[in-house]
């Protein structure tokens, strides 16, 4: 194994909270990336014997911006260059009430690396690097469960407590191609069973399908894991389809070579919810997209490419995202998506109606429609 690095920037910080008697642990997905080879700006730092949040506050304003917004949880933000910092103090999670907020947490700095751990959610979470001692920190084994490609609860019966975990589960194996433990699985299926999943907000079930859907390789994957699992009460949308027509809508998501190029995250993701949508009506389609999203962008850009689609109007020319619907007519497989995407775009606007002596009047619209369905009429027919 090779030695464990991280970098070279937070030596100082490291060395400035050692002379405070402050021990750093590097813990979590870190560590998980280091370990697979995958790099990663987000760092997390589990900081020992240091008394209180404020105290580390005060340590950490010299080294960048800091960010208070998770405080009261007891951890900080730092921000230095294109990293992404959060310095916490062991705690200990205890259940109070449902869902995933019905906890109550204590910071203990003084707890025992294992015992502070052991909040943790997957084994290959539960990994730290000891910064003073130099020495990776495996209290349940999740080096081992990395090399055998399994993804093990840390504790499963504390597991149970947090229903979001479930959906964390599938985008975690989804990601790195691993086989959740029969135990596991059968806890996941009970606690779908329960129906504590109702008890989630969709804002914290969104965050976890953003991310299978972005960061799995094949985000089909994950999909039939959410199917077996019985999760498709909240994807009720995919259970009008045929067997053949969900696989063959999920497997379009697992190309994203085909298209992604020059997207951002945001055209990314609108893209594959486009196509993850492309056999719903648009009934289905508004159910699905608000159920699971309140972003409006994402809603209403997703939205105008199928109704453009479905019944293309020179006001639905105007507002779709000509580059995500390039990416989507790549992704199913136009081969000339670019004379199609070019081809949208009205050569006839209003303004030219002006210019041609016409005053602006209620049948500008009609006579603008009609010109934009004779300019498209053989274009999208694929």
């Amino acid at each position: 194994m090779k030695k464990f690095q991280y970098p070279i920037i937070l030596e100082n910080i490291f060395e400035n909270l050692s002379k405070s008697n402050i021990k750093p642990v590097i813990i979590g997905g870190y560590v998980r990336d280091f370990l697979l080879g995958i790099e990663s700006k987000d760092i997390d730092i589990e900081l020992y014997n240091v008394e209180n949040i404020d105290i580390l506050e005060n340590l950490l304003q010299k080294f960048g911006s800091v960010n208070e917004v998770g405080k009261s949880f007891n951890v900080i933000k730092l921000c230095i260059d294109d990293l992404d910092l959060d310095f916490s103090l062991p705690r200990i999670d205890s259940k109070i009430g449902k869902g995933h907020r019905g906890f109550k947490t204590t910071a203990n700095s003084h707890l025992d690396f294992k015992t502070a751990t052991s909040r943790r959610d997957f084994t290959i979470n539960a990994i730290g690097y000891d910064v003073i001692e130099q020495k990776l920190l495996d209290p349940f084994n999740g080096i081992e469960d990395l090399k055998n490609k399994e993804l093990k609860a840390v504790d499963i019966e504390k597991f149970g407590e947090d229903p979001l975990r479930v959906f964390r589960a599938i985008q975690f194996a989804s990601r790195f191609d691993l086989k959740i433990n029969e135990d596991l699985l059968m806890l996941c299926e009970k606690i779908v069973r329960r129906d504590q999943i109702s008890y989630l907000s969709k804002e914290r079930i969104y965050i976890e399908i953003e991310k299978l859907l972005l960061k799995a390789p094949k985000p089909s994957t994950g999909f039939i894991l959410l199917k077996e699992m019985g999760l498709f009460q909240i994807f009720k949308e995919f259970g009008s389809l045929s067997h053949k027509e969900f696989l063959e809508t999920i497997n379009l998501l697992d190309h994203k070579e085909k298209f992604q190029n020059n997207l951002t995250n945001k055209q990314l993701l609108i893209t594959i919810f486009t196509l993850l949508t492309s056999r719903f009506d648009l009934n289905q389609l508004d159910s699905f997209l608000h159920r699971l999203c309140d972003d409006k962008e994402i809603v209403h850009k997703v939205t105008n490419i199928h109704n453009f689609l479905n019944f293309p109007t020179y006001t639905l020319a105007m507002r779709i995202d000509k580059t995500i619907l390039s990416a989507y007519l790549k992704a199913i497989g136009i081969k000339n998506y670019k004379t199609i995407v070019n081809g949208v775009e009205p050569k006839v606007k209003g303004k030219d109606l002006i210019a041609s002596g016409l005053q602006p009047s209620e049948d500008f619209g009609k006579i603008l429609q009609q010109k934009y369905q004779e300019q498209i009429a053989d274009i999208l027919v694929f």
